[in-house]
């Protein structure tokens, strides 16, 4: 077992390796406060953008699946006739400007999952270290934009906000401690405007749910569906570079796929130089956040997106915040 996957399996209960760590989290958690000190005594700047924000992060570390409830904001506003733009810090890339995601940006120069973003909504999305830099960027060079979302961010309190989406999966807070001893990135409970539930049970009895599954085709790197059927009853190797890809081994399964091989990488992988397994030229499938890299080395990799779907109710408690910002406009 890695240590990655030992430190996220010693995340969900309070066992030997959590509370050895646990006075780690109380350096950390000092440090946490004193920051947070730093932005309410002023001493550091929280910059606004005269457009509403709405962040969608998460408190635990390790992926809660945040990027789809991003694309799926974008997509309900935009049907809404609203024009949106995506801010992201891009992590894992190679550069450390501030730059527009283009159709043609290489995937390590602008971060994964700022490319599926774009691929997957077309809206325009910025990248900087500091996400307040990419949100005047993105105003300067589309000042038509009516409603900024930021793509992760919960504890970036250098960029106001107006609306704060924290989203969990299955794990909830795990053992309720903060890192390195568990997950939190920050004390819990603490202030949220909508809780959205990724996984497939709640893991607080209040928020909001989605469904989430897998599409019933792979993208080709040429934009062919490939309908998942027709691989059905051959042997398939499955990539995954994603926080938890056992659970999208698992999803694929229950689509029908037999699973030779499964290979489960460290989230936001470079895949510079990457070959296949050598064996039988078998059809390789991945997720749709690994495609836009791993196509650079692969082309014949397909890619399964997933469908994921809040509630109704989740987006009408959205609108209804939307609508409520003083000076909001809508379209």
């Amino acid at each position: 077992m890695s240590t990655g996957a030992r430190l996220q399996d010693a995340w969900l209960r309070r066992g030997a390796l959590a509370c050895l760590l646990w006075p780690l989290s109380q350096v950390y958690s000092a440090l946490f406060a004193l920051r947070r000190a730093f932005y309410r005594w002023g001493w550091q700047k929280t910059g606004r953008v005269p457009v509403p924000v709405i962040v969608v992060g998460n408190v635990i570390a390790g992926g809660a699946g945040k990027t789809p409830v991003v694309m799926a904001v974008v997509r309900h506003l935009q049907v809404r006739g609203l024009r949106v733009g995506v801010v992201s810090r891009g992590y894992g890339r190679r550069t450390d400007d501030c730059r527009e995601v283009q159709a043609d940006s290489d995937p390590q120069d602008v971060g994964d999952e700022p490319a599926l973003i774009h691929h997957a909504t077309s809206a325009p999305v910025f990248v900087a270290r500091q996400r307040i830099e990419a949100a005047r960027a993105l105003l300067e060079q589309h000042p038509a934009t009516q409603v900024i979302v930021s793509d992760d961010g919960l504890q970036h309190l250098a960029l106001a906000r107006d609306i704060e989406i924290c989203v969990f999966d299955d794990r909830g807070v795990g053992n309720g401690w903060l890192l390195p001893a568990g997950p939190l990135r920050e004390p819990w409970p603490r202030h949220c405007d909508l809780l959205l539930h990724s996984g497939e049970r709640p893991a607080f009895a209040d928020g909001y749910t989605a469904t989430r599954e897998l599409a019933p085709y792979a993208l080709a790197k040429d934009g062919r569906r490939i309908p998942l059927d027709t691989l059905a009853g051959q042997p398939v190797i499955a990539l995954a570079a994603i926080a938890r890809p056992e659970a999208f081994f698992t999803m694929l399964r229950a689509r029908g796929l037999t699973l030779l091989d499964t290979l489960a990488l460290p989230d936001h992988h470079d895949f510079t130089g990457w070959q296949r397994p050598a064996g039988p030229a078998l059809p390789l499938v991945c997720t749709e956040k690994d495609a836009v890299k791993l196509w650079q080395q692969a082309p014949d990799a397909l890619a399964v997106p997933l469908h994921f779907e809040p509630s109704p109710a989740f987006f009408a408690a959205l609108d209804a915040k939307l609508s409520s910002l003083d000076g909001y406009q809508a379209a």
